[in-house]
This record gives structure tokens, sequence and C-alpha cells, in this order.
């Protein structure tokens, strides 16, 4: 049966919205359960810092890889499947990176997670766009809320099960039950179709798309920056102890959530122009008042600014690439979440070049001019 005929059938509903929501729960409650896993990963292997580095650059090269894959194939068999399968490749890889005591072994395992994340990423985010349309309504940003939610909770419960004395094979186990539980619970419900029309395996972004896909990476840019700089700032240039250097990304993730889970009316009440316009600002605030202010808590406060800024910005980006027809949907959502993902991956490494060239407050400067770029270029967003 073709897309279009489907459509004309069985429109997206509550079930299809409530199991879009599991969707990305799922993919930021793994994702973050693996964060705790990498330093005990390096000390099981014996790795070096260098040899680490690597590593973990196969998690961004499995996903980058996988997502054009993903839109080729949800345009071909269905959202559901592809979820479904990268889902279960997802718990069937966790056991392998909790255990994995040699490089070859965990090379593998850390290429099949990345797969599994990128592959469930761009599903989830062609079911989003389509459940949204067919809602009428904005619902992007708590799609993306689900994922933030996920993702504090899968840190917190892998680092809590670890502190209670589990070894992380054991810890990895519960994380794989909930989400198994999860996948199952979603996917009778997720979407048994795709894109609107098929698209080839591969496509160069161009036009609107490469423009949305310059503003993904510039946020997700932001956003890797926070998670791997923010800390070091506040204890290199603000004096705080090394065991509170958490509080900065913190302060930006729990801003980011909450801004997120509140988004969908923001975007409906301001519309996705202004919504971008304004966020761009406010993180371009944010990260100024950290670096100008020369103490730590103005920096927690400029650090949430950014989180509240760039909250919606992403969510809008994708609802944006989901009523452009410059191209195909299944191959415009995986080409603009690959640029997001090559920011997450480009942005540390760029920041460190930047400071060790300069210094990291003019590293993390740079950031202020590009937010700035990003809200200029809001205004030519359709609401």
């Amino acid at each position: 049966m073709s897309s279009s005929s489907t459509y004309a059938t069985s429109l997206p509903g509550k079930r299809e919205q409530y199991s879009t929501r599991i969707a990305f729960f799922i993919a930021g409650f793994a994702m973050s359960a693996w964060a705790p896993l990498v330093p005990l990963a390096k000390a099981r292997a014996n790795l070096s810092d260098g040899s680490l580095g690597l590593l973990l650059l196969g998690l961004g090269a499995g996903s980058i890889l996988a997502m054009p894959l993903a839109g080729y194939l949800c345009a071909r068999f269905g959202c559901r499947r592809v979820i479904t399968v990268s889902g279960l490749l997802i718990c069937l890889v966790l056991p392998l990176l909790a255990s994995a005591a040699t490089l070859p072994w965990l090379i593998a395992g850390v290429l099949l997670f990345g797969a599994g994340m990128g592959g469930i990423d761009c599903a989830m985010n062609i079911q989003a766009v389509l459940v949204e349309k067919a809602s009428e309504r904005p619902m992007m940003s708590g799609f993306h809320g689900l994922f933030s939610v996920g993702g504090i909770l899968g840190a917190a419960g892998m680092t809590a099960l670890l502190a209670l004395g589990l070894s992380p094979l054991q810890a990895v186990l519960c994380v794989v039950a909930i989400t198994l539980a999860a996948v199952i619970k979603a996917a009778p419900h997720l979407l048994p179709y795709g894109n609107e029309k098929d698209g080839p395996l591969f496509a160069v972004p161009h036009g609107v798309v490469l423009f949305l896909g310059v503003l993904c990476f510039i946020v997700f840019l932001t956003e890797g920056a926070m998670l791997d700089w923010s800390g070091v700032f506040l204890v290199s240039e603000r004096g705080l102890d090394s065991a509170y250097a958490g509080m900065g990304y913190a302060a930006f993730a729990t801003a980011m959530t909450i801004g997120r889970l509140t988004g969908d009316r923001i975007v409906a009440r301001m519309g996705g122009a202004r919504v971008t316009i304004l966020g761009g600002v406010c993180a371009a605030v944010g990260l100024a008042i950290s670096l100008v202010v020369p103490h730590w808590s103005a920096a927690l406060i400029g650090y949430a600014l950014v989180g509240a800024g760039c909250s919606n910005i992403v969510p809008v980006l994708f609802t944006a690439v989901g009523r452009q027809t410059t191209m195909p949907q299944s191959a415009a959502i995986p080409a603009m979440t690959s640029l997001g993902y090559a920011g997450i991956l480009v942005g540390p490494a760029f920041i460190g070049f930047v400071a060790h060239a300069s210094a990291l407050s003019v590293a993390l400067a740079v950031l202020i001019v590009l937010l700035l770029f990003v809200a200029a270029s809001g205004r030519f967003l359709r609401n």
C-alpha cells in the first residue's frame, strides 16, 4: 500500500501521539544511560585518552551513517519497523558496552549503538513531523521534551544503580528491561507508513534544507559546548571547585527540559519565527552574562538562559523541514538530523581548537555571534 493511500484512511491520533512521546523518551533514556559507562569502559579496556576519544567518535559515525538509511527505510517500510528494530538493536548492544574489555569489541559495540541511536532518532522525528501535521497544532517541542526527560532519568538511574553496588552489566540489564518494555508499549501505535513520498537513499542537503540544517548545526554545537566546556569554564575561569563543575550543564539541561515541555503552547501563541528570534537572542545574552559577569553564580544563570533560549529552536526547525517541498522528507529529515549530530561532534573540538589558539572565553564568545545569526535567520521561517 502506498503512503498516500494510507494517509487517506488512517490519520494519526491520540495513540500515535502517545507512542511518539515514548519513542523520544527511549532515545533520550538509552543515550544518557551510556554516559556513566564511558569511564568504566575506559578503565576496563585500559584505554588512553586518545583511544577513548577515537572510540567516542565511532558513536557519532555510526549515527550519521545510519540516518540516511533510516529515512529511506521509513519511506519503504514505515516508522514502526525502523523505530522498533532500532530500539531492539540498542537493547542488544548495551550489554556488550557494559562488559566488553577489548578495544575491537568496544568499537563494534559503539558503532552498532550509534547506528541504533541514529536510526531511532531519524525515524522518531519523521513520525513526529507526520503526527504533528495530522494534529494541526504545535507538538514538536513536547516530543523533544520527552527526549530530555529520558536523558535526565537515564543518566540519574544508571548512576543510582551503580552507586547501589550493581555491576555495570547488572545495571545495564535494568536499563534494557525498561527500554524493551517501552518499545513493546509504543510499537502497536507507531506509524506503519513513513514519508509522503519516497526519496533517494543519500541526498546532499540543498536550498531551504541546507539553511535549516546550518541553524540546527549551530544550536547543537552550542549544546555540545555546554556539555563539554561549561564545567571547564566554571573551574578554570570562575574558581569553582571541580566537584561542582556539573552544575553548569545541569542548569542548562534543566532549563532546556522545562522550555521544551512548555514549548508547544509558546510556539502556538508566538509562532516559530518569533520563538527562533527570541530564543537565539536569549541564548546569546545568557552566554554573554556567563562570560562578562565574574562570578560562578552568574554563569549558572547564563547557562540556564542558554538552555531556555535553545530549547524550542530545534523543534521549530524540524517542523519547518517537515513543511518544505524542496526535498522529500525521507532525505530532508535525515540530512538535517545529521548536520545537528555533526554540530555535537564538532562543537567540543572546535571550542578546544579556538581556546588553544586564544582563550576559552574567546572560544565561547564565538558562539554568541553564531546564536545571533540564528536569531537573525528566524525571520525567514514560516510560522
